[in-house]
């Protein structure tokens, strides 16, 4: 109403016959222009909708996150905490006798007598934390690292073990924890995964389902490259052009969304589209990520690419493509071990023959990726974790092994938001059992989830009739060790 006008002013009232003379033929504009709001709003709704199931966008965090992407270094199998992080002065007093403190039940039961590392320990960097012989190049790093003593697990095998460190829970089925970075923050590239699974040879045991989505949408689910030609099977179209397989997937998409219409959404087959078209992206982007001929021979030197031992070779060209997955923007990267070290880091017996190969598979490929991280820029924006599903026994499996351990056992975070030169917790005088700050795998997850910028309480997914999360009703963020 123009300003001029009094408070009491009331414009007439139109007729009936005035307004259909002032609309003529309006009356189609306006039911054309109804209809193609409503296509805006569904076509909106559907693609929200995509959006929510593939995460193919970046989400808003609950506070400012420290890390964008994950590289988890995974050691199937158990690392020995008192040879790699965690001396035990104790064990060489008391080497060779009969273990003095109380056993719990073990995996086997083939007990021997107390056993001491067979490795030196040394002081590193200015925080002067001890670190094996077995990890020099690692130890390089020591001051950029949280060293995690107190960790234990609810679980002695390695199978419930395994899906406990990655979904949170010790029975199959459950979202893996790369899943559930990807559901709470998206992802800020569109044609790579935003979880990855580099495989070094290895599925763990509990296989595939340790990288599955559970009950998830399908599009969080891990993608599992090899370091083969080609990486991803079926990644090379068959097709004999790229205009032919576009019109394939898109004959593919339009007959499944006219199912979806007919029959109703479903999340499963929502997310099969959604893989269909990114996996068209990545025949594109996938051989360009794995060709390494755009790094200098320095680089590839650097991560083991020409070592003579050919597993630290299989393990570096992991650990670059993993900087080159951050690069990119990939949120959660996991690393599997290499075959042919006997069992993983399993080691029942023949402790030092398996223990050393394994450490010289992984150590300098690590210390590489750490360094390099740095030098470039991306530590700062990138966590690193460290670890395997146990720890091992100080008392020997027969006369040359350890048992699994899941009473306390060591590991260590890195990069972004961590509180470098820190050690938290602690282990007794045996390194057996945890006597100080003791911390579950629902810690873990929690602390990972809130350096991304997560509360892990609010990251749920309604399931069964109720919210579903990683840490399930459990965990604490470890403050001690975030910067």
């Amino acid at each position: 109403m123009p300003r001029s006008h009094c408070q009491r002013f009331r414009p007439s009232a139109t007729t009936r016959r005035q307004l259909l003379q002032s609309t003529a033929c309006g009356f189609g504009s306006v039911a054309m222009a109804h209809l193609l709001g409503q296509n805006s709003i569904a076509a909106d709704e559907k693609s929200q909708r995509h959006e929510n199931i593939s995460g193919l966008h970046t989400k808003p965090t609950h506070f400012e996150p420290k890390a964008l992407s994950v590289i988890f270094l995974y050691m199937d199998g158990g690392v020995s905490q008192v040879d790699s992080f965690d001396p035990k002065p104790r064990l060489r007093d008391e080497h060779g006798k009969p273990f003095p403190a109380k056993i719990e039940p073990t995996q086997f039961n083939n007990i021997g007598n107390t056993l001491a590392s067979p490795w030196k320990f040394q002081q590193y960097g200015q925080s002067g934390i001890p670190v094996s012989d077995l990890f020099p190049e690692t130890a390089k790093h020591v001051d950029d690292l949280a060293v995690i003593r107190s960790m234990t697990s609810e679980f002695p095998e390695h199978t419930n073990a395994n899906y406990f460190l990655h979904t949170g829970s010790g029975l199959q089925g459950r979202p893996s924890m790369g899943a559930w970075f990807g559901y709470g923050l998206g992802t800020e590239c569109q044609d790579l995964p935003h979880f990855v699974v580099l495989n070094g040879g290895l599925i763990p045991p509990g296989g595939l389902d340790n990288f599955g989505s559970g009950f998830l949408p399908a599009s969080y689910q891990g993608s599992v490259f090899g370091l083969n030609n080609p990486p991803v099977a079926d990644i090379m179209r068959r097709e004999t052009s790229a205009d032919l397989q576009r019109r394939k997937l898109d004959l593919i998409r339009t007959l499944d969304l006219a199912t979806a219409e007919r029959y109703g959404h479903d999340d499963q087959v929502e997310s099969a589209i959604l893989n269909y078209e990114l996996a068209a992206k990545m025949q594109l982007t996938v051989p360009d990520l794995m060709d390494l001929t755009d790094e200098t021979k320095e680089t590839q030197e650097l991560y083991g690419l020409f070592d003579e031992f050919p597993h630290t070779t299989t393990f570096g060209r992991q650990c670059l493509l993993a900087r080159r997955l951050v690069e990119r923007g990939v949120r959660f990267i996991e690393l599997t071990c290499p075959a042919g070290n006997g069992d993983r880091w399993d080691q029942h017996s023949n402790l030092i023959d398996g223990h050393t190969k394994n450490a010289r598979t992984v150590d300098k490929p690590i210390g590489a990726l750490l360094g390099d991280l740095k030098q470039r820029g991306l530590m700062n924006r990138t966590l690193v974790v460290w670890t395997g599903e146990f720890g091992r026994t100080p008392f020997a499996q027969g006369s040359d092994g350890r048992d699994h351990n899941p009473f306390g056992f060591s590991l260590w975070m890195a990069g972004a938001g961590i509180k470098g030169g820190t050690i938290y917790g602690a282990t007794d005088e045996f390194g057996y059992k945890v006597i100080e700050n003791r911390a579950e795998m629902y810690d873990l997850h929690a602390t990972m989830l809130h350096l991304t910028g997560m509360n892990h309480e609010q990251v749920t997914y309604r399931f069964g009739g109720r919210d579903m999360r990683l840490t399930d009703v459990h965990g604490v963020v470890l403050k001690d060790v975030l910067a």
